[in-house]
């Protein structure tokens, strides 16, 4: 039985998780992203940024956009895998793309590491286009392996930055039109003084608020927000 995690479809690439979607990317990342994803760019990827940047909505996204243009594309999240990272990647010979999320979870396991590098080569001959993602470059990771670290040297790095307050609220908006979700300029403003910086807890929030108000058969408003806070159905 194969090791890799065997997600739903619906799970490992939700309707919400597009390049398109995605605010905040680097000039003419997106695009060069979009390339690589369909086959018209043969470079490899490393995504790198802080916890919450949105390196595995990117990575969902390229695997999609994959998939529509017909390669057969694996999501691969490495904390899932440590200790039997060989195993996991022995499964993956023949696909298109492979999406590796997470080198910091395999960083210091020799043996995964030696698998990952033995990985790289042969995806390299096979013409399997890789993408990693990681929170910090290279030469950053604590990578014991000197090999392997050149290996993610020669990719074409992106490099994610936290969103300021007004990407942030624009997360929200696109989120809630997607959904839609009748927000008040009011109530995002309320929102950003009370949430951090993370992309996924903004959107389990607005996943929460979507039911919350329809079950209420109301508009999220300021009054409505202070409302739901103070009967404790969630935390902020």
């Amino acid at each position: 039985m194969s090791v890799v995690p065997q997600l739903p479809l619906a799970l490992r690439y939700p309707q919400d998780e597009r390049l398109e979607t995605f605010i905040g990317a680097p000039d003419g990342a997106l695009a060069q992203l979009r390339a690589i994803a369909v086959g018209a760019d043969q470079h490899w990827v490393y995504l790198e940024g802080a916890a919450g940047t949105g390196k595995t909505h990117q990575a969902l996204a390229m695997c999609s956009l994959a998939e529509q243009a017909g390669r057969q594309p694996t999501y691969l999240p490495l904390k899932a895998v440590v200790g039997r990272t060989r195993a996991a990647l022995e499964s993956l010979e023949g696909r298109d793309l492979v999406a590796l999320d997470g080198l910091d979870a395999v960083a210091g396991h020799r043996e995964d590491e030696v698998a990952l590098f033995d990985f790289h080569n042969r995806a390299r001959s096979a013409g399997i286009t890789l993408l990693y993602t990681a929170q910090h470059a290279p030469d950053r990771l604590g990578l014991v392996l000197p090999d392997l670290r050149s290996r993610l040297q020669q990719c074409v790095r992106v490099v994610l930055q936290p969103l300021d307050d007004e990407g942030r609220a624009a997360v929200l908006r696109e989120r809630a039109a997607r959904r839609g979700l009748s927000i008040d300029e009011a109530a995002i403003e309320w929102l950003l003084t009370r949430t951090g910086r993370e992309l996924g807890s903004l959107v389990s929030l607005l996943d929460w608020l979507d039911r919350e108000s329809l079950a209420a058969q109301r508009r999220i408003t300021v009054p409505f927000l202070r409302q739901v806070v103070e009967e404790g159905s969630h935390r902020l």
